[in-house]
């Protein structure tokens, strides 16, 4: 079956008549869940399997990063926003890179032993001071820093079998306001962006990260669109002048940030294809879903290849994971810290 670039959302805990009939639609290739899709973890493991009993090619994905972004939490480890659990170990004279290796591992493992192939993660923008919706979900503002604590967590989700989507390139960190409700502006020059911010994203290309989560903002002295529309960023930059051979995905098309383009869902969903998206997230607005599935034209897109390459290759079993000494450790000294 032929799985399109559409990644959409749901609306409760439970599949509606008109979920299943968009899921169903070959133009959607992947699921993103949210908190309101989660009561406790039984209801999320059968909500699960009643998508993959529908559709078993779909890349069910969500943002599990901890702290603020952590979409499941009764009955999932609760994690502290990476910046603040960096410093927590500093204080206490841990090793932050076998740290973050467990805490990769750990949520990896949780988010497996339910079906999720994927978690938007992590973020390898810098914390400059800057940013309100960056902040201490950064792991430092130094991007050597942020390359070996960022590269012990992607260490941690490869080990239990998930792969990591780092983003949100070329870097959120260097603006105040947050593209969820402000189109946003970052006045730096291309040289500027890759000696600091981009510098994350160059090593972890380098090294093979398989996914890669374009930003929203707009940088004028390098292109006139936000980045998620920029063939110049994710064609010229990210493919040809970086190397990269993995999966662009947009960030949320419905957010404010992406609003630029004065068009229809459609127009603004081929913008994005056009510069180089291969997947596209669409959520929080139905009405904008319906608009894009009407379209024919992109039911002859096929991302199959993209979608397995970030399907997850190690479902856990749960009972077995509670029995982990690494789970058992590890979820016992994040207990210890405040994650709020």
């Amino acid at each position: 079956m032929r799985s399109g670039p559409f990644v959409i959302d749901i609306a409760g805990t439970q599949l509606t008549e008109e979920d299943v009939q968009l899921l169903h639609d070959n133009r959607v290739g992947g699921l993103i869940l949210f908190s309101r899709n989660y009561q406790h973890r039984q209801q999320l493991v059968d909500l699960i399997q009643q998508v993959r009993a529908l559709r078993p090619d779909l890349l069910i994905m969500t943002d599990q990063e901890g702290g603020r972004v952590q979409r499941f939490k009764a009955e999932f480890t609760r994690i502290p926003a990476m910046g603040r659990l960096v410093k927590a170990a500093q204080h206490e004279n841990i090793e932050v890179p076998a740290l973050l290796r467990d805490v990769g591992w750990l949520l990896a493992s949780e988010l497996l032993a339910c079906g999720i192939d994927l978690t938007l993660a992590p973020v390898v923008d810098l914390d400059r001071g800057i940013s309100t919706v960056v902040g201490d979900r950064a792991f430092a503002e130094d991007p050597q820093c942020v390359v070996e604590y960022a590269g012990a967590f992607i260490e941690g989700l490869t080990a239990a079998g998930m792969s990591a989507c780092i983003k949100h390139f070329p870097g959120h960190g260097g603006v105040a306001e947050d593209s969820h409700h402000h189109q946003v502006v970052d006045e730096r020059t291309f040289e500027d962006i890759m000696s600091t911010d981009g510098l994350t994203f160059k090593t972890f290309i380098r090294q093979g990260i398989p996914a890669v989560m374009a930003s929203h903002v707009v940088f004028p002295k390098v292109a006139a669109e936000p980045t998620g529309f920029s063939h110049y960023w994710l064609t010229t930059i990210l493919r040809e002048k970086l190397g990269f051979k993995g999966v662009i995905l947009s960030d949320d098309l419905s957010m404010q940030g992406a609003s630029w383009l004065n068009g229809s869902a459609v127009a603004q969903a081929q913008a994005a294809l056009d510069a180089g998206c291969d997947l596209l997230l669409v959520c929080n607005q139905r009405a904008k879903v319906l608009q894009l599935l009407q379209q024919t034209a992109f039911a002859q897109l096929d991302c199959g290849n993209q979608i397995r390459t970030l399907r997850a290759n190690n479902y856990v079993d749960f009972d077995q994971l509670q029995k982990d000494a690494r789970w058992v450790e590890t979820r016992a000294r994040l207990m210890r810290w405040s994650y709020d």
